[in-house]
């Protein structure tokens, strides 16, 4: 059986979204953590962005459970990784900001893990 494509759809990266139980709070925080402003909201919705450009949605789920990282007993559901010019000074910000640093850090000289507000686990990285 042949599909016949009468015309190509060309795809983009438009959005990563985070599931959370708060949208407003964690737009806050990746907001202001990365300078970007709401494009969208609702009581249940939140995206983060500038036209014609990547974003980052926040969704609220009623039943949503925090990551547990690294304990594996909940997943930790998604991962971000930030570009930063210092591992200190960002570290700093980020936790004014309501960022958590865990304890356990697999190479605290190279990369910093971090958990947002509503608990997902984050890098940042002079690497990238």
């Amino acid at each position: 059986m042949s599909h016949e494509v009468t015309s190509a759809s060309t795809f983009r990266y438009s959005a990563v979204t985070f599931d959370c139980p708060d949208p407003a709070e964690l737009a806050r925080f990746y907001g202001e953590a990365l300078g970007l402003p709401v494009a969208f909201s609702t009581d249940d919705f939140v995206l983060l962005g500038r036209n014609g450009a990547a974003g980052l949605g926040f969704n609220r789920l009623t039943d949503y459970r925090r990551p547990t990282w690294p304990d594996p007993s909940q997943g930790k559901q998604a991962h971000i990784e930030l570009g930063v010019d210092d591992l200190d000074a960002a570290q700093a910000r980020l936790l004014t900001l309501g960022a958590v640093r865990p304890g356990f850090q697999p190479d605290p000289d190279r990369w910093r893990v971090l958990l947002d507000p509503a608990g997902h686990p984050f890098c940042i990285s002079t690497l990238v």
